[in-house]
């Protein structure tokens, strides 16, 4: 199936986009599948499976699965209308199926069952509705695959349900059909065209105009940057009972005394200013953009952030280079994600953190040294060094909260991306560990790895420090 840059790039709620948007969307998306019989239901079942069971509570899963079932969308429900809904049932015991019927059921109603994996994923969520008579009248098994992706059972070859929320994705004419790293390159090479145009080219064909392109992907990093201001903005802790501090505020306001004028010798410390501002907003339940995850979503806007600061021709072309300049890093960053969601996993819960925190570090990278100016050998290298470096990464948040050590593993995938670019902008393309090796190494690796570390809360920093 060809993937959008609309689909790895979405706008939703913290704080996970396996754990929170994807069971938002699935459970939305059962509204839709009852259809024109919502009125005659009268009963729900829910059950939630492996890893959204066993951390779902820290992320927020069984609240965005009543929010679902109320009919909300990831990419329109506003942080304030969460908390005014889950308040409400949580108060009440009732959820207003379709945001219609009132349907007596809360989240100690949901069957949750953290050591029952389904064959096809291990974040699996199963919902059934049922008449005043006992009749079925809807039954659905959604596996949220990461990055707010969701899979359906039903069908024989799995629909997906992308960034069009309740709607399955598009199947566009695609120019350019790529699903490896040297597929990719030989695209490019063969047309004579930069990654980005490339991917470009390919969301033409899936009938957008190049001017809404443009638009969509500008308004993309519009909220990006909201993100990190709205969290700046904020003092105090973290939700969730470990008590963990908000440092993006006071560290603004050091910053901003240190360095007035943006000398480059604190590009570092805006690049992990930027990254923990966007995470902790995302832990915080705030509006973030799944970039191609919401635990990892501090990355590509942190990296963004440094290419419209400190690379010279964007910083001193004005709006229009900045704009350039912001198309090109995301639509390369994308088709480097297309490649990790075709050859392996974003998912934590399926590959662990590397496939998170790992492949934003790797698109960034390749983003970047499209902005330096990299040839298309160079971006690739970029990307793989990225990866390289991110290899066997776990996901053991403490508490099952995107929190520690998520926030901070930001940041440094952040830096490791801006290295990573500035290695491959030292080199000439040429390397002896290829992009599309270091991601399947990855999903071996993932493969490998014991499931304790998958996002489950059943090892690593999650059981050796203690919660309170």
């Amino acid at each position: 199936m060809p993937i959008s840059v609309f689909d790895l790039f979405t706008v939703g709620i913290g704080p996970s986009s396996s754990h929170t948007v994807g069971p938002m969307r699935a459970a939305a998306s059962f509204v839709d599948l009852v259809g024109d019989r919502r009125d005659d239901v009268a009963a729900l079942e829910v059950d939630v499976y492996g890893s959204l069971a066993a951390t779902g509570r820290g992320h927020g899963t069984f609240d965005a699965i009543l929010l679902g079932l109320e009919g909300c969308r990831p990419d329109a429900v506003l942080p304030d209308e969460v908390d005014e809904r889950t308040a409400r049932i949580a108060e009440t015991g009732v959820v207003r199926f379709g945001d219609r019927v009132r349907i007596p059921f809360a989240v100690a109603d949901m069957r949750q069952r953290p050591l029952t994996v389904l064959e096809r994923h291990t974040n699996a969520l199963e919902l059934r509705a049922r008449s005043a008579t006992g009749e079925e009248l809807a039954h659905e098994i959604y596996y949220s695959v990461g990055g707010g992706f969701v899979v359906t059972q039903s069908d024989e070859e799995a629909t997906v349900l992308g960034a069009e929320a309740g709607e399955s994705a598009r199947e566009p004419a695609t120019p350019h059909d790529f699903r490896t790293g040297d597929r990719l390159l030989e695209i490019a090479n063969r047309e004579g065209l930069e990654i980005w145009q490339v991917m470009l080219a390919n969301e033409l064909g899936a009938g957008r105009t190049e001017q809404e392109v443009r638009e969509g992907l500008l308004h993309i990093a519009k909220v990006m940057e909201e993100c990190a201001a709205n969290s700046i903005d904020r003092s105090g802790h973290l939700p969730g009972g470990l008590s963990v501090r908000r440092r993006a505020h006071d560290w603004h306001i050091r910053l901003k005394e240190e360095d007035p004028d943006r000398d480059p010798r604190y590009y570092q410390e805006w690049v992990n200013l930027i990254a923990l501002a966007v995470n902790e907003e995302n832990a915080s339940g705030g509006r973030v953009v799944t970039a191609p995850t919401n635990g990892a979503a501090g990355i590509i806007p942190a990296v963004l952030h440094y290419a419209l600061n400190y690379v010279d021709w964007v910083r001193d072309g004005g709006d229009a280079a900045r704009d350039e300049a912001t198309v090109r890093f995301l639509l390369t960053a994308a088709a480097i994600g297309v490649l990790y969601k075709e050859g392996a996993s974003i998912s934590g819960a399926e590959v662990g953190c590397q496939g998170e925190v790992g492949s934003a570090s790797s698109m960034a990278a390749g983003g970047l040294a499209e902005v330096l100016g990299g040839s298309v050998e160079q971006v690739e290298n970029a990307a793989e060094i990225a990866m390289e470096h991110n290899l066997g990464l776990t996901c053991d948040p403490i508490a099952g909260l995107v929190q520690v050590p998520c926030i901070e593993r930001n940041a440094i995938g952040a830096g490791k991306s801006i290295n990573a670019a500035k290695m491959a902008m030292w080199g000439d393309g040429e390397h002896f560990v290829s992009l599309d090796e270091a991601i399947a190494t990855m999903k071996a690796t993932g493969a490998d790895m014991s499931d304790k570390y998958k996002e489950t809360a059943l090892g690593g920093l999650a059981v050796n420090v203690v919660e309170c």
